[in-house]
């Protein structure tokens, strides 16, 4: 498990988050800012490079990396529901979406796009591919569709980058709660432009929920390790007789009440927000106070 500096500082930020309602807005520290430009560019650095064979060299590196990763961080996760993507043709793209708390969980869904045989695609925020080191050049290199606030990229180039994927049969990631709150448990009420995106382009959503279990092993004095189960939940497909903006909500509400249910299901207890520390998984309070 990843636990990064200042998490006491994080922690807070999630309570007060929490307590005023914002649930997904940005709690972590020390993310990259960059002004609009740096994004505009960063993103049109990273989808010209996209086409060309030195990208796509350090792209099989980073892919077999990636590979790697997901085997050791996920020797103990479990996985339930696989009946549910039986009604998945064989070479059908689709959406993921789950709940998003550490920066290596998106190796939870890789296994299972690796068990259906696709690639996964991350809808990732332009500033993300300002990291530096190794994991700046994951970001540079992994299968990314860049998430810029531009209009005119949210209502034209996005959308056609997801669909070009899902035509391809492709799986992509999408975060429905944007920003990652660190090991946070409970399901965040989702935003709904990635069903607006499933809809346009006629593909199912892969409900998830990612499970967070507290292991007895410390990570650091603060944290214990943590553990994964993934809950793969019924497929949600777009109405065809609806239009995509109806199907959007339709979708959202659908994704957010089984993500819910999920919760309530593991977790014994009925979803509601206010703050505990349990709500922060494998946290020992006492000790980061002293």
């Amino acid at each position: 498990m990843i636990v990064a500096d200042h998490r006491d500082q994080v922690i807070n930020n999630i309570r007060q988050a929490v307590a005023e309602g914002r649930f997904n807005d940005k709690v972590e520290v020390g993310d990259p800012v960059l002004s609009t430009e740096a994004k505009t560019q960063a993103v049109d650095n990273y989808l010209k490079r996209s086409h060309t064979l030195h990208f796509k060299i350090a792209n099989w590196i980073a892919r077999t990396f990636m590979a790697i990763a997901t085997w050791l961080t996920n020797r103990t996760t479990t996985v339930s529901g696989w009946e549910n993507l039986s009604s998945l043709a064989k070479h059908q793209g689709a959406i993921i979406t789950t709940n998003h708390f550490n920066p290596l969980e998106n190796t939870v869904p890789r296994l299972l796009a690796r068990h259906e045989h696709r690639r996964l695609f991350i809808v990732s925020q332009d500033t993300n591919l300002a990291m530096t080191g190794g994991l700046g050049y994951l970001m540079n290199n992994l299968d990314i569709i860049p998430l810029s606030k531009r209009l005119d990229y949210l209502g034209r180039e996005l959308p056609s980058l997801i669909q070009q994927a899902t035509a391809a049969g492709h799986f992509v990631l999408i975060y429905p709660e944007q920003e990652m709150w660190f090991n946070y448990r409970k399901p965040r009420p989702p935003k709904r432009g990635t069903y607006y995106y499933a809809a346009k382009a006629n593909v199912p959503i892969i409900s998830c929920f990612t499970e967070i279990r507290s292991e007895k092993k410390l990570a650091t004095p603060e944290f214990h390790e943590t553990s994964y189960h993934l809950h793969i939940l019924p497929l949600i497909y777009p109405d065809p007789k609806l239009s995509a903006n109806a199907n959007a909500t339709r979708m959202m509400n659908q994704d957010y009440a089984q993500k819910k249910a999920a919760y309530e299901a593991a977790y014994h207890e009925p979803l509601s927000y206010q703050f505990e520390p349990q709500d922060i998984v494998g946290w020992i309070p006492d000790r980061a106070q002293q």
